[in-house]
């Protein structure tokens, strides 16, 4: 959420930004929506004002003037009744509306309409060389066993999976590499609930954007999609100390997606499921543009260094205004080549917002020279989602007799076994 006072500031950047993101928003109703909220704001004030000059008379008052008075205070609280039903009505389009405001992309954001409009800015790594046509993920993973689709839709549905024997445990040993590999970069591991309130959705602009995409409860409470929220909700209503900044998180939890928006592409495998897990990289930092753009640069450096450590190619794209969320400064991609395709897929996103959430969640911090509390500015990146990183690995290290290698990152956590499966051939199958 902008600040209101940013917006009637700076209205002329708030209009370029609307077509930047090539987004329908009427900035004009929300501004007339807020002079008419100062408007009665005011009388709300004035009438309040009268009110307690009023009480404040009546105790010292005579009796005749105490029953004046309190005929002047029976109509003082009525018109100040009025004024906030009135208030009230407007404050409802009021906080839609600002909720809608887009937040105001990077100058380095790239003009364009769609994720066709994207730009690559690295491609980095060599692809395999195979002396055999490469299987995709679904058939190597099924001839292994170490996946089972039909039984994962019978007990889930559609895209249902279960994992199995050394399939989960190379995603178990994806994990524990993950969890080893930001340590050293001195992030703070954190297990969070996936079941959040309504409001923190919100607050991350993940509502009411995503509403399709999203799993709901019979309490109105949603299943998140993605450790952000709760890490963001985890700080909620606080004020910090300028000394604890920036706080870097590693959370991890199982996330739920409908892929509501995805009806027909990858309906079969593991790129998009239900339910998946995911690490994810939190980071609150200081009120401070220049440190913003250095910690997303971090960030999404940090993932990078992880998929360089499993010696996977990737590209990494910097995402459009029209594909860009309207809650977001700047936003990388990186995308990991799938061989069996010769594709690159989208691995990871790297975001950065400025107070645009914390506004909403109310974190801030107490700046160090004025003591007075300012809001801090937020961050995410994946660290590690699977089984999207699993297919890509299983893809990218897979042997002509249908056995895989495993990258030599993560031959410690799984007992120092460098190839993983049977010598049966799933080209035969």
């Amino acid at each position: 959420m902008l600040d209101i006072k940013f917006i009637r500031d700076n209205i002329d950047l708030v209009k370029r930004s609307i077509q930047k993101k090539h987004l329908n928003f009427d900035l004009e109703r929300l501004l007339n929506t807020d002079t008419r909220r100062l408007m009665t704001l005011k009388l709300v004030e004035e009438a309040r004002a009268k009110q307690n000059v009023a009480s404040g008379k009546i105790a010292t008052a005579s009796p005749d003037e105490r029953k004046r008075l309190v005929v002047q205070m029976t109509l003082l609280k009525k018109e100040l009744k009025e004024r906030e039903v009135e208030l009230a009505e407007i404050m409802k389009p009021w906080r839609t509306l600002m909720l809608e405001v887009p937040n105001v992309p990077d100058v380095s954001v790239p003009d364009g309409l769609t994720e066709k409009d994207n730009v690559t800015q690295a491609i980095v790594g060599e692809k395999p060389k195979f002396d055999f046509t490469p299987l995709d993920h679904i058939a190597l993973l099924t001839a292994l066993g170490w996946v089972e689709f039909e039984r994962g839709v019978k007990a889930h549905g559609f895209r249902g999976y279960f994992l199995k024997g050394e399939g989960a445990d190379l995603s178990w040993a994806i994990w524990n590499y993950t969890r080893d590999f930001f340590a050293k970069k001195q992030f703070v591991p954190v297990i969070t609930p996936a079941i959040l309130k309504k409001e923190f959705f919100y607050a991350t602009g993940h509502l009411p954007r995503e509403s399709e995409d999203l799993y709901k409860t019979q309490d109105e409470e949603y299943l998140s999609g993605t450790a952000e929220v709760a890490m963001m909700a985890y700080h909620a209503g606080e004020v910090l100390e300028a000394s604890e900044l920036p706080k870097r998180y590693l959370a991890f939890s199982p996330c739920y997606r409908r892929e509501a928006g995805s009806y027909g592409r990858d309906v079969k495998g593991l790129i998009r499921v239900h339910e998946f897990y995911k690490f994810e990289q939190l980071v609150i930092g200081p009120a401070d543009h220049e440190e913003s753009v250095k910690l997303h640069e971090e960030i999404n450096r940090n993932y990078e260094e992880l998929i360089e450590s499993f010696d996977l190619s990737y590209r990494r794209v910097l995402i459009c205004g029209g594909d860009l969320s309207p809650s977001k400064v700047k936003q990388y991609d990186t995308e990991i080549w799938f061989p069996s395709t010769q594709t690159y897929r989208e691995g990871s996103s790297a975001s950065y917002y400025h107070d645009f959430q914390t506004r909403r969640f109310n974190i801030r911090y107490k700046d160090g020279e004025t003591e007075k509390p300012v809001f801090a500015h937020s961050l995410n990146c994946t660290a590690a989602a699977t089984p999207r990183l699993l297919a890509a690995v299983v893809e990218n290290y897979q042997r002509s007799d249908g056995t895989i290698n495993v990258p030599k990152a993560l031959g410690p956590y799984l007992g120092g076994r460098m190839v993983l499966g049977s010598n049966e051939d799933p080209r035969s199958t």
